[in-house]
């Protein structure tokens, strides 16, 4: 039986994220896949199922297998309050084991952004799909291939606001966070809308709220004098607004003239700490000492900030080539007052004389005024990328990726505290790279079928640095998918690295009592610690390897297992200063200052050079994704996990008539409603303005011109498609018998095998792979489209996959979703589940700290961190997800350390002992809870609320650290480590 081309065109419609099939003129007029998908290649209405397009718009096309993909039912299962909140809860698959770069690379819909603000605030209803893609694949868009690939690809039609105010603290108490944030979104295919603002406001806790021991030093020895512990902040004083808007706008008709976004942002912080008290050591004339504070005004640093941001881009298509050009502007202002010390030499000199006693009432000191620290940056960064395959050969089409950037940053510092510490540095940065993916071979071109698919990836490029001359870098790298299951790759990674400004020039800041582990003596001491910029820093060089593979298990609904190996080096590596061991002391002896009995007094902890790191590793993991439950009666899709009961069936037929239809709702195809929606269209007589008011509000802005009226024009072309849809051109028309049919025999009850027979020799010849045999991986792809297709006419359309979220409970009744797709889908009934699990074992970790200096071994008993180097970490998370609640665990473990001692008297080594961390989410969207709703389909207040309830280090773990006594040095206590500890937070979301 051959699948006519109606059918074809309705999976097309979901594949390339055509707008709702209900309503949108366009692609239903046609009966081509080419009217869905314009920029897609058209399909034989002859042809079968099989050939329908494999990808949606805005995905990332590469021969890269990607380490997870999530769609619509996979998201909501993760309960996120935004984007940015589900990116936090994807750590494990998103973070990079090679080591290097910092926060994952961004795009949405397979383009470039200026800055990740632009959308960290849109729910994650409007999101259609999210693919996780190795580092190599950051090539392609002119990035290094340092950092993971999100790939964030949103719905075409969506609108939605929503207010969340959250509240957290430890239940300990002492510190707290309130968090007020409100958003409104409109997505209207390439034209975009947000706005958000956020106020966040954290109450300080105090080392005496903790009950941390004090130095003995440091606590007075006279009862009545105020305690410094309770002017010694763990956690500072905090209260920040922001503010954001973007908008992005389609040019030309559809947007096909290209798109272009605008973003502004504004952040306001302040925060204020303290560092205890003054304190004067007296000594009377018999030499009895006392220690006291003066009174209970604290040491205070008072630091206000505000960074401005404006951001620009630029997508649009030229041929074969896609242009994409960037432009992310922030200007940064801080400002902080320090206090100064008090001067206590006439109180010293007064209890030398015996005129006052040294454990009497001290007599008032007056103030020293402050110390003022500033610093002003800005940064202006343009990047152009044009991407391409303007070269064919045989395996395929050659990629290319230009890349030209211009960059203009800036800070000047300055700090009253010290002579000469004002900063004033610039830097200008032209860079250049040019990018090739070059296919070798393909099994879908025939050509290496027996080899699989091999692309080799060349890179290089060109930093001219205006503070540090010429910058190379180049990479190398094979892919190689021997089967559709196995993906290998090899790559080889040089690149040149300049010093950040703030690591060259932040201004120098003093702060006092900083308890500080002496290796050299083994006890803790309050020292004074220096920090901000070092202007003597180089330049480094990485030469890396990464070898990863990707297999795709035939387990659950989908898994994959990745396994990878690293090996960094480094010369001239910038580092925070280290943990200060003798070793460290030795190599930078200048940093260090001492007493004469060798007490420590102070350190310089401005950033400094390593001559040489080298490091290797070995991560591996997998990810699997499955579902629980009985499927009720609604249908076999793979769709929503809510198990709401299946709809009533359809009205009875009237006497001697055809079955009445049932009611068109939910996002499937409903062939009665097109059709009254087609005539109406049609039957204006050429000529005569329509009327539009029928169609999507969509459909109808397309229909206006500039001036808001309709455009003869468009109309003339809107019935040129739409009403050639009544068969006159020879097409068959939508069975939705026959679809059906196919749909059953493919999508079979779980436990059930598919029933092939019903496909053609041609269809099933695509199904096999090169051993003549139904490659499983093949149909499973296939039913992954066929089975998340709504069923026309079905109530809810179980598994619907498409942009828009017509007739769902909390639709708004114009086709738009309003964000509640998720929760207020009706699915099949089935729970979902997922599991990924992460494992990281260091293999070796050296640093060489100066040339003929100390190497350091960073797994045998060396640090330059807090703990060292821990030889294994392993990264789980784990949630389910039924009837709109929903529950995540993620934990983390690392293994034990230990730091050597000097070896001299009075010296010890720190065990750092194994650390597992718990963080646990639940959440409940209130308007599908029956015993609240009061069981109507109308939830009232409750639509779009949800309640969630997150608690972060669930059993309040901390690492212990003791020396070779078995006993925990004052800077290792548990509060200094992690202050807050066990957190929970409860927040209240309501999306309208």
């Amino acid at each position: 039986m051959r699948i006519p081309a109606t059918c074809i065109s309705l999976l097309a419609l979901a594949a390339a994220g055509a707008p709702a099939a209900a309503q949108e003129a366009a692609p239903l007029a046609g009966t081509s896949a080419a009217a869905a998908a314009p920029n897609q290649a058209p399909v034989d209405p002859v042809d079968e199922i099989i050939v329908t397009a494999t990808r949606i718009p805005g995905e990332v096309v590469t021969d890269v297998p990607p380490v997870v993909e999530l769609n619509e039912q996979d998201i909501a299962a993760y309960g996120a309050s935004s984007i940015d909140d589900l990116i936090g809860q994807l750590s494990a698959e998103t973070s990079s084991g090679r080591g290097r770069g910092g926060q994952p690379i961004i795009l949405i819909n397979g383009q470039r952004i200026a800055n990740f603000r632009e959308f960290r605030r849109y729910p994650p209803e409007a999101i259609r799909k999210v693919q996780v893609l190795p580092e190599e694949v950051a090539l392609k868009y002119g990035y290094p291939p340092d950092a993971r690939v999100i790939n964030i690809i949103l719905k075409p039609d969506f609108a939605s606001k929503d207010v969340e105010l959250e509240f957290g603290m430890p239940p300990r108490g002492g510190t707290s966070t309130t968090q007020l944030q409100g958003s409104m979104l409109k997505i209207a295919g390439p034209n975009r809308f947000n706005a958000s603002g956020e106020y966040t406001t954290t109450s300080p806790l105090t080392e005496a709220e903790r009950g941390v021991v004090q130095s003995p030093d440091s606590v007075p020895t006279v009862a009545t004098d105020p305690n410094p512990a309770d002017f010694r902040t763990l956690v500072a004083n905090d209260k920040k607004l922001e503010g954001n808007l973007t908008w992005t706008k389609g040019l030309g008709q559809d947007g096909l003239g290209g798109q272009f976004t605008l973003n502004g942002q504004v952040l306001h912080d302040i925060t204020r700490s303290l560092s205890g008290l003054d304190t004067v050591l007296l000594t009377d004339p018999s030499g009895k000492t006392a220690l006291r504070t003066l009174d209970a005004n604290p040491i205070m640093r008072r630091t206000r900030s505000d960074t401005y941001s404006l951001g620009a881009s630029f997508n649009k298509a030229f041929g074969g080539w896609q242009f994409q050009s960037t432009l992310d502007a922030v200007k940064g202002v801080s400002e902080s007052a320090i206090d100064r010390r008090r001067d206590t030499s006439a109180l010293v000199a007064d209890a030398a004389a015996g005129t006052l006693a040294i454990d009497g009432p001290l007599p008032a000191v007056a103030g020293a005024g402050i110390d003022t620290a500033t610093s002003n940056t800005y940064s202006i960064d343009s990047q152009t990328t044009l991407i391409g395959h303007p070269v064919s050969l045989p395996a395929g089409d050659i990629g290319v990726t230009l890349k030209g950037g211009y960059k203009l940053n800036g800070i000047e510092s300055s700090d009253t505290r010290s002579v000469g510490a004002d900063v004033s540095l610039d830097r200008r940065r032209t860079s250049g790279e040019l990018t090739f993916a070059v296919p070798i071979t393909s099994r879908r071109n025939g050509f290496g079928d027996a080899i699989g698919d091999v692309t080799l990836n060349l890179a290089g490029g060109v930093d001219k640095v205006s503070d540090f001359g010429t910058l190379w870098n180049y990479t190398a790298g094979l892919v190689w998918n021997p089967t559709d299951r196995l993906g290998l790759q090899a790559t080889r990674i040089m690149q040149e690295i300049a010093p950040g400004l703030s690591q060259l020039g932040n201004p120098a800041i003093t702060t006092y009592n900083v308890p500080i582990y002496d290796f050299t003596s083994g006890q803790t001491v309050l020292a004074t610690v220096t920090s901000g910029g070092n202007p003597d820093l180089k330049a480094e060089t990485q030469r890396d390897w990464k070898l990863s593979a990707n297999y795709d298990l035939d387990i659950a609904e989908r898994a994959s297992f990745r396994i990878e190996y690293f090996h960094n080096h480094s010369t001239n590596t910038t580092n925070s200063f280290p943990l200060l061991t003798p070793a460290i002391e030795a190599a930078f002896p200048g940093r260090v200052t001492r007493a004469n009995d060798g007490t420590l007094l102070a350190i310089d902890q401005r950033p400094v050079t390593f001559a040489d790191e080298s490091s290797s590793r070995i991560r591996y993991g997998f990810n699997i994704f499955g579902r629980f439950g009985k499927a009720n009666a609604q249908g076999q899709g793979r769709g929503g996990s809510d198990d709401r009961p299946a709809p009533p069936p359809p009205p009875p037929a009237a006497a001697g008539g055809p079955p009445a239809a049932a009611p068109p709702v939910g996002g499937a195809f409903d062939p009665a409603r097109f059709e009254a929606m087609r005539a109406k269209f049609c039957a204006t007589p050429v000529g005569q303005t329509p009327d539009i008011s029928q169609l999507p509000d969509r459909m109808q802005q397309r229909l206006k011109g500039e001036d808001g009226q309709v455009d003869p024009a468009k109309v003339a072309e809107m019935r040129q498609r739409f009403c050639a849809a009544d068969g006159a051109n020879g097409r068959p028309r939508f069975d939705p018998e026959r679809f059906a049919k196919v749909r059953a025999a493919l999508c079979p009850d779980p436990g059930k095998e598919p029933d092939l027979s019903i496909l053609p020799p041609e269809a099933l010849d695509r199904l096999k792979g090169s051993d003549g045999k139904i490659d499983p991986a093949r149909l499973k792809a296939l039913q992954a489209r066929l089975c998340s297709m709504p069923m026309p006419g079905a109530q809810g359309g179980a598994g619907q996959s498409g942009p828009r979220s017509e007739g769902s409970a909390n639709s708004d009744g114009n086709g738009r979703g309003g964000g509640m797709l998720p929760f207020g889908r009706r699915g099949n009934g089935q729970g979902r589940w997922m599991l990924s699990l992460y494992h990281t074992v260091e293999l070796t970790n050296r640093i060489l700290v100066a040339p003929g200096g100390p190497e350091l071994d960073q797994l045998n008993g060396d640090a330059t961190g807090s703990g060292g180097v821990p030889r294994h970490k392993i990264e789980l998370e784990g949630g389910l997800f039924k009837s709109g609640i929903g529950g995540r665990v993620s934990a983390n473990w690392q293994s034990a350390t230990t730091v050597n001692g000097s070896g001299l008297p009075g010296s010890s080594d720190l065990h750092f002992g194994s650390l597992a961390t718990f963080n646990l989410r639940m959440f409940v969207d209130l308007s599908q809870q029956r015993w609240l709703t009061g069981g109507g389909d109308d939830a009232g207040f409750w639509k779009g609320a949800r309640f969630s309830l997150r608690v972060n280090n669930l059993f309040d773990a901390r690492q212990r650290v003791t020396d070779g006594s078995g006993a925990v040095p004052l800077s290792y206590q548990p509060a200094l480590i992690d202050p807050v500890g066990r957190f929970v937070e409860v927040e209240f979301r309501k999306m309208f």
